[in-house]
């Protein structure tokens, strides 16, 4: 075995999505600020997804923490397979001053090598799509609880998710509440890293 490739592919990052579709239902408030549409006996309102992620702080700073992770586990990688590739140029270069025996217990050790590295990266890449399942799983957490509130106390029984991807062709700007959603949500995170406690997340105007 004179020439044992090495792969040399890197991780390619991009920015966490997630795409969440949000219903719920819960009794009317007394007072509300926001103007629902009746559907039926319900009242309905709209997020524009790409808005709420794109100010949402805590979505920005995950995504920051994220993609600086996946750029250093991909240096890592790839100077890991340059390292195996160095040592696979060297065995070529030199396997014609080796006896056969040396030449094969070079080849082995360079296959365990190559082995290794695969496992390796294919455990870097799982580790990525997990941090990126479980930063998902918490976005949507996040909004729906939000929502679940803020529902009950503007008498809301179904929140609709806005964006290219939805079902939601068109929505009056009266019931689109992202404003509120994106203030509520900061203003939840942002006493959450400082440790304080709050009575209710959903904003009141």
């Amino acid at each position: 075995m004179k020439n044992v490739p090495v792969a040399l592919s890197g991780l390619s990052l991009v920015g966490v999505a997630v795409l969440f579709y949000l219903h719920f239902s819960s009794a009317p408030a007394a007072n509300t600020n926001t103007n629902p549409v009746a559907a039926g006996n319900g009242k309905i309102a709209f997020i524009n997804a790409d808005t709420v992620l794109k100010y949402y702080d805590y979505y920005k700073e995950v995504k920051v923490r994220f993609e600086a992770k996946g750029k250093k586990l991909d240096q890592d990688l790839q100077n890991r397979a340059q390292a195996l590739q160095n040592e696979i140029g060297s065995y070529q270069r030199n396997v014609s001053t080796m006896t056969i025996g040396q030449a094969k217990a070079v080849e082995e050790d360079l296959g365990k090598k190559q082995q290794n590295f695969r496992l390796y990266q294919q455990s870097v890449e799982q580790e990525l799509v997990n941090d990126q399942s479980r930063v998902n799983a918490e976005l949507y957490g996040n909004i729906t609880a939000f929502l679940k509130t803020y529902g009950a106390e503007r008498g809301l029984d179904v929140v609709l998710k806005y964006d290219p991807s939805s079902d939601v062709l068109f929505g009056n700007a009266g019931i689109d509440i992202s404003q509120d959603v994106i203030k509520g949500l900061n203003e939840a995170f942002q006493q959450k890293k400082a440790g304080t406690p709050k009575d209710s997340v959903a904003t009141k105007k």
